[in-house]
């Protein structure tokens, strides 16, 4: 999800490469020999960076959490300085989301298989800062749609979430629409559960 232009360092390549591989062969079907391979450097080489693949798969997970948080905040705080109504700060985080759905899905498949596998305290981390993800959604959601109980609100959130991260399942190469569409239909279906949530 990140925006930076600048080339990724090598520890941003390693977890790269381990997220991909990991989501298509799951945690204990790579080796570090393997990851270490795929960003050109031996599998002991990786020790200079991280402790072991544990270590990988915590700062994958919670590190993703943290940065859709982050982002979200962001995204938030410049809608509502520049005097944005409620409809486009629910856009923009919208439109951050899909950023990350369309951009990340190794992560979002790596959540789904591998979260159990965290260290409780990792596992915490990253419930808690999903919890806070959330409720900052929900009190957009309720903003823009008053008459939507809070525990609606968190149901369609989490419901709208299930949507957008369904993009791992949705083929790959040329079985797609190219991302800009794409984007725009998650976007459309996002903003039309809402709609229905909100009567």
């Amino acid at each position: 999800m990140a925006t930076r232009t600048d080339a990724p360092t090598r520890r941003e390549q390693i977890l790269k490469e381990a997220a991909r591989l990991f989501a298509e062969r799951g945690f204990h079907g790579v080796g570090v020999d393997e990851i270490g391979a795929a960003v050109g450097i031996s599998g002991p080489g990786l020790y200079r960076h991280f402790a072991g693949k544990d270590a990988m798969l915590a700062e994958l997970l919670v590190g993703i959490s943290g940065q859709l948080l982050t982002g979200a905040k962001r995204r938030v705080a410049e809608a509502d300085g520049g005097g944005a109504g409620a409809e486009a700060v629910l856009d923009s985080l919208i439109e951050g989301h899909i950023d990350f759905a369309l951009d990340d899905r190794p992560l979002i498949t790596l959540h789904d298989r591998e979260l159990d596998r965290l260290r409780d305290s990792d596992r915490k981390m990253v419930r808690q800062l999903q919890r806070q993800y959330v409720e900052l959604w929900v009190g957009v959601v309720r903003r823009v749609y008053p008459g939507l109980g809070e525990p609606a609100a968190r149901s369609a959130v989490h419901s709208v979430f299930g949507l957008l991260n369904s993009t791992p399942h949705l083929g790959r190469g040329g079985s797609l629409p190219g991302r800009g569409a794409t984007a725009e239909l998650l976007h459309r279906m996002a903003r039309g559960a809402f709609a229905a949530a909100g009567g």
